[in-house]
């Protein structure tokens, strides 16, 4: 299967995930609506990036979804840049003070600080931006060939970096930000939170087999190389 079609699959996946986000909270303002569509998107295609390497290691024949990382890593970073210029654009109008929580209320004729983890959440969402830029770029086969396979490797360790980022960012936004607070009514609950919850959980857990089971395997590898030698 050639990279374009590859490209088109994940493309359509991004699109189908974007519309079924987006149809299933009919009751959420039509802004709101399509950010947290996107931003959801991006999300699970992250995690799907993530979870074919370990599932890879544990199911035979499971190695053939490797091919379709470069693409499913581009169009999280697409939709996660696309959900970044939605949420500057519409929701905090390229405002500093908006980005870190902060908003001007009538009442007290003064801009006071509202969400007290507003602006560490979005902080950490634009670094993990930053990071994610340069490894979708370079998420190709020529790039290895250009940067050198050491020099690729390093760069694309920052994918995890950007899990937990990620993971940290979404926490807040779905169990925190949108809680009841004095100044607001809260949107109806997100039906999302307990799919996030245990989706995040088993991609760390296979992450963590997947590194003891890589480690054993080599540990064991290098006992019987010493022992014959």
């Amino acid at each position: 299967m050639n990279i374009f079609l590859r490209h088109l699959i994940a493309a359509i996946a991004s699109a189908g995930l974007t519309w079924a986000f987006w149809s299933t909270r009919p009751e959420w303002d039509s802004e709101m609506r399509m950010w947290k569509a996107i931003g959801d998107t991006s999300l699970v295609l992250l995690y799907a990036t993530l979870v074919i390497g370990p599932v890879a290691r544990f199911i035979r024949g499971a190695g053939k979804l490797l091919k379709y990382r470069h693409e499913l890593g581009i169009w999280f970073g697409v939709t996660a840049l696309l959900h970044t210029y939605l949420i500057l654009d519409g929701w905090i109008r390229w405002d500093p003070a908006r980005l870190m929580g902060y908003d001007f209320v009538p009442q007290a004729n003064r801009v006071v600080r509202l969400e007290s983890g507003f602006g560490m959440a979005n902080i950490i969402g634009i670094v993990a931006v930053i990071i994610m830029i340069p490894i979708m770029i370079t998420s190709g086969n020529w790039a290895i060939r250009f940067l050198g396979g050491s020099a690729w490797k390093y760069l694309h360790l920052g994918v995890y970096p950007v899990l937990y980022l990620v993971a940290l960012h979404s926490t807040y936004f779905m169990y925190v930000h949108f809680s009841e607070s004095f100044h607001r009514t809260p949107p109806p609950v997100n039906w999302a939170q307990t799919p996030f919850a245990a989706t995040t959980f088993l991609l760390f857990m296979l992450q963590a087999a997947a590194f003891t089971r890589t480690f054993l395997r080599n540990r064991n590898r290098t006992t019987i190389r010493i022992v014959n030698e």
